[in-house]
């Protein structure tokens, strides 16, 4: 079982420094960072408070942050957008520049990141931190055109309302499907949560459905969990198909609302449909992504092993064990932020500490998690302790557990956005 306090228990340091065209001009040291998520919001806060005298700015298209933890809960309907709905008021009043903006273009050796609306940044340390984009077709059928009939949900916004609509709007008895994406891919717990909650609004409401989950793995985060909770709270109405069940979708239909997997074709009253992903597409355009989509990076400073001056954390880098979640991302960039500083004093990089934490709640009051320690290796970022909350647990335990989650939550958007 782990708290708030787990998860914030990672360490910090200071401490090389490259060319510096900012520093050797006298200036204050400018450090720009593109996406206001629980990564860059993180590195961009923590920057600003281990090193007063930077000139800090934060590159966000949006001008509100609605995060993907907890807008499952708002799918199952025990929470409202507003609860993950989120402003950048605090986190300018720390110092911090905020810019609504999109980033367009990176060019390293002038050491710039130029906006969509013309504005041209300079930096001498770069943060990016754009999440996941789609691979639109990667699977056969689904594009954006799609998205809005059979819709993802995987960026939390509209596309959160929309399939909490189409759930209300579905008769009792109806089918609900989830198509799994194979690994990597953001939140990996996530569409097993999103079932669970789906499961929660139809016993009350709609009793006669079913929720049909279709994935191409045999094996995934907090599996043995997720099927008790199944088996407990929602008897007979989730089923799991997973790859060796012929549970890999190949093609989806918009149109006919179908989907065929390898075992063949069904048809659902609901479709929700989780994409292949990469990075963002500033780290396609920066060349900080490899030829899979994702970003590998130092595991000792984050930065990209491919584009000098550039770090990049949360979702779009390559972390090794560490997976794609909020914590993952915030822990990233707070070590990331130590080793900005460091290097923009001319010190060595402090060793890194790198935490992950994970709630999921499957009803009100029923909660578990995961969490785990992390090191840098020369072989990238290995895990060094970790573990899962009991099978079999008491119900004040998973009571516990989801009160936890919600000071987890509290805890991460001050540390992100303050």
């Amino acid at each position: 079982m782990t708290t708030r306090r787990t998860f914030l228990g990672a360490s910090l340091g200071l401490g090389a420094t490259l060319a510096l065209p900012n520093l050797a001009r006298g200036a204050s040291p400018k450090v720009v960072v593109v996406g206001g998520g629980f990564g860059g919001g993180t590195a961009a806060r923590y920057v600003k408070m281990l090193m007063p005298a930077a000139e800090v700015t934060l590159v966000e298209r949006d001008k509100q942050f609605v995060t993907c933890p907890f807008s499952n809960y708002v799918i199952g309907g025990i929470e409202k957008m507003q609860t993950i709905t989120h402003g950048y008021d605090k986190i300018a009043k720390r110092g911090v520049k905020v810019v609504h903006d999109e980033a367009v273009g990176v060019d390293p050796a002038a050491r710039k990141v130029t906006l969509k609306g013309g504005r041209v940044l300079d930096y001498d340390r770069l943060v990016l931190s754009p999440g996941i984009d789609f691979v639109w077709g990667g699977l056969e059928g689904y594009d954006e055109a799609a998205a809005e009939i059979m819709p993802h949900a995987w960026k939390a916004g509209p596309q959160t309302v929309l399939l909490r609509k189409q759930l209300e709007a579905m008769r009792d008895g109806g089918t609900v499907i989830i198509v799994a994406p194979a690994n990597p891919f953001r939140c990996p717990p996530g569409p097993y949560e999103r079932a669970g909650m789906i499961a929660w609004y139809l016993k009350k409401s709609k009793p006669k459905s079913k929720i049909l989950i279709f994935d191409p793995k045999e094996t995934f985060s907090k599996q043995a969990l997720f099927f008790e909770s199944y088996e407990n709270l929602y008897p007979g109405m989730i089923q799991w198909i997973g790859g060796k069940q012929g549970g890999k979708v190949t093609k989806v239909d918009s149109k006919k609302m179908t989907v065929e997997a390898e075992f063949g074709e069904e048809k659902g009253d609901v479709i929700n449909v989780v994409p292949p992903q990469r990075a963002g597409r500033i780290a396609q355009v920066a060349g900080v992504a490899d030829e899979k989509g994702w970003c590998p990076i130092d595991p000792k400073t984050m930065e990209s092993t491919k584009v000098k001056g550039v770090h990049v954390v949360g979702d779009a880098c390559i972390a090794g064990a560490m997976p794609k979640s909020g914590t993952s991302a915030n822990s990233q960039a707070r070590n990331a932020a130590a080793a900005i500083v460091a290097m923009l004093q001319g010190k060595e990089p402090p060793e890194p500490s790198y935490a992950n934490t994970c709630y999921s709640i499957v009803a009100e009051g029923y909660g578990f998690s995961v969490t785990a320690m992390y090191s840098a290796t020369p072989e990238g970022i290995k895990e060094i302790a970790g573990g899962v909350s009991k099978l079999k647990a008491p119900p004040k335990d998973r009571d516990l557990e989801a009160a936890y989650a919600y000071d987890w939550y509290r805890g991460i958007m001050y540390d992100a956005l303050g």
